[in-house]
């Protein structure tokens, strides 16, 4: 937990930080976990109050110090705007200054203290840097354009048969999530896990500034966020940027079978140790076999050992996961009891969800997220299942240029695997359009402008041994169909 005097400390900037002069009373004050959301505040919650584009973090200020918020950073004047709102509030709060703890003073114990500061995000990530100090964890950066959080969560597990280990939460990966799960780290955890996140050039070498990775793993560079970073060129130039950050006696941790990735290891001083299909990877597999929804097998090699690994992952594409954690592990010097029983962990596998339907059907809820690499490793496993297969596909956006592309190469794919096609989107269009001149029968295209038309021609189809593949962008929000059809379970 955090400390008072710690936060007040480590928000200021730090060429002008002052210890403030706390009484006996507010020394021993601790907040819980930070969060950005006002629907995840709990007592003893430190809320980062943030204004964004669409939302203001202090607009919520109210609800926040009625959930029991212990503090919050905010600014002064957004408070003071505020003012009226809050001063109806039960619940006593108070403006704290940071530098000199002015507001504190007849306070009481149980008001919600409200940091003002001059940048609640700049404060949070000064923060976050003077707390991660204080510690010395190893620290695992991951990045990529697919396959993070997957990979975050795979890591985790190998490394916690021997480490206490941090993982981050969901996907926070961003300029303002990474610290909260820097904040998370205590002196008793030896190991974090964190994924680094991009947005433009330079946001990755800002992150890993923020958690100083000793380790870095890149996963693959693919045309997700091209339409703002322009070319595939440019993307890998950015992933390279956690590579580059590492210290010399690090590593860095690379899929040898994807060409950007792989030149990395010419721009890091950091020990290189790659990982895939080739001959040449440091670790390598082969004899890779699918079990459908029972999971995956192959065999790793490294440094003259062979061992064979059966694991509850998803699909072929889930080898580079599982190779990227045992790399992790290798470089860590773990042994191979201790890596194979972390990828046998069934609970790494957040994203893909099998879910019973309606009719006795079963859903692959993989609605999170989707680019084409992903979305092809997808339909990569729909295609190794036995029984009827149907594909719901929503638009995969922020492709720049490549976009109808891309969308053509999951069309031509779909029409190899699936029965039926239901595309929701305008981009998704390009899927269907794809699939019928690939030679799916125009009958078996569906194309849907809203959740209620997919859900509508979904239905009749589902039967039992029939697979219904559920994946689209995070922007399309294709868990609304997931849910649909699962409540119907529930109600019949």
């Amino acid at each position: 937990m955090l400390r008072l005097i710690d936060v007040l400390i480590g928000v200021q900037p730090r060429w002008s930080r002052r210890s403030p002069e706390l009484a006996p009373a507010w020394q021993a004050v601790r907040f819980g976990e930070v969060v950005t959301d006002s629907r995840e505040v709990e007592p003893g919650t430190l809320f980062l109050a943030l204004a964004g584009e669409r939302t203001d973090g202090h607009n919520f200020l109210a609800d926040v110090l009625a959930r029991g918020a212990r503090g919050a950073l905010v600014t002064r004047a957004a408070v003071e705007a505020r003012r009226t709102a809050l001063g109806g509030l039960a619940r006593p709060w108070a403006i704290v200054d940071p530098a000199t703890g002015e507001g504190l003073a007849d306070t009481p114990p149980d008001a919600c203290l409200l940091i003002a500061v001059d940048d609640p995000l700049l404060a949070i990530q000064r923060l976050a840097v003077y707390h991660r100090r204080q510690l010395t964890p190893t620290v695992v950066g991951i990045t990529g354009s697919v396959g993070k959080t997957s990979t975050k969560e795979v890591v985790a597990a190998v490394l916690g048969r021997r480490f206490r280990t941090l993982k981050s939460k969901r996907s926070y990966n961003s300029e303002a999530t990474l610290p909260t799960s820097l904040l998370r780290l205590t002196p008793d955890h030896e190991v974090a896990v964190l994924e680094l996140g991009m947005w433009a050039p330079g946001e990755i070498r800002f992150l890993a500034a923020l958690a100083r990775p000793q380790v870095g793993i890149v996963t693959n560079v693919g045309p997700t966020h091209l339409e703002r970073l322009g070319s595939l060129a440019a993307i890998g130039w950015a992933k390279s940027e956690l590579p580059e950050a590492l210290p010399a006696d690090g590593w860095a941790i690379l899929n040898a079978d994807d060409p950007r990735v792989l030149a990395m290891a010419a721009h890091t001083p950091a020990h290189v140790f790659t990982y895939g299909l080739a001959p040449d990877a440091d670790l390598r597999a082969d004899e890779l076999v699918s079990f459908g929804l029972d999971g995956i097998g192959f065999t790793a090699h490294h440094a003259g050992v062979s061992i064979a690994l059966r694991l509850p992952l998803l699909g072929r594409h889930s080898v580079y996961t599982a190779l990227a954690a045992a790399s992790a592990g290798l470089v860590l010097g773990l042994s191979w009891h201790e890596i194979s029983a972390g990828l046998c962990d069934p609970e790494p596998m957040p994203r893909v969800k099998i879910v019973a339907a309606q009719a006795g059907a079963t859903i692959i809820d993989d609605s999170y997220n989707a680019a084409p690499l992903s979305m092809l490793a997808a339909l990569d496993l729909l295609a190794e299942l036995a029984g009827r297969k149907l594909a719901v596909l929503g638009d995969m956006l922020e492709l720049g240029a490549t976009e109808q592309a891309g969308h053509h190469a999951v069309g031509r794919r779909v029409a190899q695997v699936a029965e039926t096609l239901i595309a929701l989107g305008p981009r998704a269009r390009w899927i269907a359009e794809a699939a019928r001149e690939a030679g799916m029968a125009a009958a078996q295209v569906h194309v849907a402008d809203c959740h209620e038309q997919v859900i509508a021609a979904l239905r009749p189809l589902l039967a039992p041994r029939t697979y219904v593949l559920v994946k689209g962008s995070r922007g399309m929000e294709m868990e609304r169909i997931v849910t649909a059809l699962h409540r119907r379970l529930e109600e019949e």
